[in-house]
């Protein structure tokens, strides 16, 4: 079931204090930053060359996406890594978040990437199943504790 009008806005004076408010489950803290966190770290980051927007589902924000885009040093020069995945904890497991990789993916795809990466920290009530179910797989690969996961986009 694809949730109707979910859609990706950037982040303005107009919507920054209510994307900023969203909040994931109290289980899922260790798992995923805050927005207001997120901002930060993409800030400090510049040689990741953030990419982040609003999740929106109608005209109301229930989440937020941002990715390193292409950035031209670091650990992923060169790719595309999914950075954050949030959706606000009253609008989970309603496809929200499946319909906003597909979104991403589709974009990454549409910029010559063959693949999207992301990795997750692993523990009780992890992402992985979440990851698994919409097609990445583990890479092998370690980066600061977490579990690196590729999404082959010419296979979707």
């Amino acid at each position: 079931m694809v949730p109707p009008g979910v859609h990706l806005r950037e982040i303005t004076d107009d919507n920054r204090d209510a994307v900023r408010a969203l909040r994931v489950r109290r289980d899922q803290k260790q798992f995923v930053a805050s927005v207001s966190k997120s901002l930060k770290h993409a800030a400090a980051t510049p040689e990741a060359n953030p990419w982040y927007r609003a999740v929106y589902r109608g005209d109301e924000p229930v989440g937020f996406v941002m990715l390193a885009w292409n950035p031209s040093a670091g650990p992923f020069t060169g790719r595309h890594f999914l950075w954050r995945l949030l959706i606000d904890k009253r609008y989970q497991r309603r496809g929200i978040g499946w319909e906003v990789l597909t979104q991403i993916a589709e974009l990454v795809r549409a910029d010559g990437a063959a693949e999207l990466l992301t990795s997750y920290e692993p523990g009780e009530g992890e992402p992985w199943p979440f990851y698994r179910r919409f097609g990445f797989r583990p890479t092998g690969e370690i980066d600061d504790g977490e579990i690196v996961l590729r999404l082959a986009l010419s296979a979707r």
